[in-house]
Parts: structure tokens; sequence; C-alpha cells
């Protein structure tokens, strides 16, 4: 066989071969998550989660687990559709890689401190508001940045790729320098070393930062509102009202309370603007 031959045959088994893993990769993106869940002897939901986010997804070194709000969240609806929190599987994402991973079918669904927008409901669907956050700056104590409106040309703020802080900090301070880093830890990493002057994004999260370092605050009030919401794709309309009742079930009956006490107890439990939680 010429050589041409051979390498012209390989060519078409590769394409081939990407041909099949690209159907793979479609049938699992649209497939009926709620009818797997309900069919399944060993029922499972996927989550999407942060594993850089204190307070919210962090990575636990001596448990060896991602610890968080957003988990405990996960567990306790995992537990309400599936009967079981230990049915729920978490996948750690970023910002940048959590749309593509769900459009993929390599996850279910995402709870990862994302912000509810319009843009974003393009690609995905949004649970109701599990969340009530706004965005921020936190700068060293010493700061002279009070506020947004503090910001200058001369002052350079961090922010995370594919979230949107950069964004709305360009609306709000377009003369200000922007920097958009992987992750908060990498954000936080360069503020610290000087080389910005604010990280910003959601308060919930600079809170997290705050925890473990009294040596920076908030500066200011929240100048945005940015609902979190738990993001399921397109065409999954029966798993996302199982979601969304199972997020009612746990305002009801007082879980959510208890799991929000339990990561930030010495906030007031929120207006989630389309249920108010009750005290447990």
């Amino acid at each position: 066989m010429k050589k041409g031959s051979r390498i012209y045959r390989v060519f078409l088994v590769v394409l081939f071969i990407l041909f099949l893993n690209g159907c793979a990769d479609s049938n699992l993106a649209n497939r009926d998550i709620l009818e797997r869940i309900e069919e399944s002897e060993s029922p499972k939901i996927v989550w999407g989660v942060k594993a850089d986010t204190n307070l919210f997804g962090l990575y636990n070194i001596q448990d060896v687990e991602i610890q968080g709000f957003d988990i405990d969240i996960a567990k306790a609806i995992t537990e309400v559709i599936t009967g079981d929190a230990a049915n729920a599987e978490f996948v750690e994402v970023t910002s940048k890689t959590r749309i593509p991973l769900i459009k993929n079918g390599n996850i279910d669904t995402i709870i990862a401190t994302m912000t509810i927008s319009e843009e974003r409901r393009k690609e995905v669907d949004f649970s109701e508001v599990y969340f009530a956050a706004g965005q921020s700056l936190l700068v060293r104590n010493d700061s002279e940045i009070n506020s947004v409106t503090d910001l200058t040309g001369e002052h350079t703020v961090i922010a995370v790729k594919g979230s949107t802080s950069a964004i709305n900090i360009r609306e709000h301070s377009p003369e200000a320098e922007i920097i958009e880093l992987e992750n908060y830890s990498e954000a936080f990493t360069a503020l610290q070393s000087g080389q910005g002057d604010a990280v910003t994004t959601d308060n919930a999260i600079l809170l997290g930062m705050i925890a473990d370092n009294p040596n920076y605050r908030l500066a200011g009030d929240p100048f945005t509102n940015e609902p979190y919401g738990i993001a399921i794709n397109h065409g999954q309309e029966a798993f996302l009202d199982s979601v969304n009742d199972a997020l009612a079930t746990m305002v009801e009956n007082g879980t959510y309370a208890e799991i929000f006490h339990h990561w930030f107890p010495t906030e007031e439990l929120p207006d989630l603007g389309w249920a108010v939680p009750v005290e447990k």
C-alpha cells in the first residue's frame, strides 16, 4: 500500500472517531436530566461548582472535599429531588468554563456564584434567585478608595475573566484600568502584590476573602444588584421546575435559613425577591 493511501485511510478513521465523539457529546447534552434521574437505580445530579471561593465553594484539603454555601444548597436540593444528599456529585468549574461544560453535557447544572443576566439567558436557563448579592470593591484598609466613585484613571481594578464584574466596573468607572485574571485566588494575590488597587466582584465573595485577611475591607456599599441563580441548559424545563420546587420546599421548611446562617452567621436572612425565607 502506498504511503499516501495509508495516511488518507488513517485520516478518515480519525474523522470518523471525531464524528462519533461529537454525536456522543450531543446526545449527552440533550438527554432529559429529570427522566434520567427518575429511571436510574443510582440517581445522581452533577453540579458545576467553584473550588476557590471562600464561603461558597472552597476545597478543604484536610477534609478532601469542596465546602461552602453553594455546596450545601446543592446537597439539599439533591436530597429533595433524589431522596439522598449523597447523590450530589461535584465538578470544579470557573467563570470561564462553567457554561461550556453545561452546554457539552459534562455537568447537569451550575451553582457557582453565577449572576442571572439577560446575556447568559441566551445560553442557559436560570432557577429562581437563591442568593441576593451586589458588586463591591475590596481594598486595603489604608486605601483612599471608599466607593466606586473614587476610582480614576490612576487606579487599576482586578476582575475575573468570564464574570460580569469587568463589564460593570467599566460602566461605573470607565477611566479605571482593568486587569482580568483566571480566578479569585489569582485576583487577590495580585492585589496583595500591588498589581492593582482593588478587586471587584460580588460582595459575598469579597466577604469570604476578608474572613481570612482582616487587613482588607469593602469600599462602600454595593453598586449593582447581582442575584445568583442556578443555571440549567435550555431544553431541560422539567429539571428546572424540579430544582425550583426543591428551593421552594427548602425556603418553606427552614432548610434554606439553616444553611444561610451556618455560612453567614452575622448576616440578616435576605429577601430573595420571590420568597422570604423563614427562620429555623
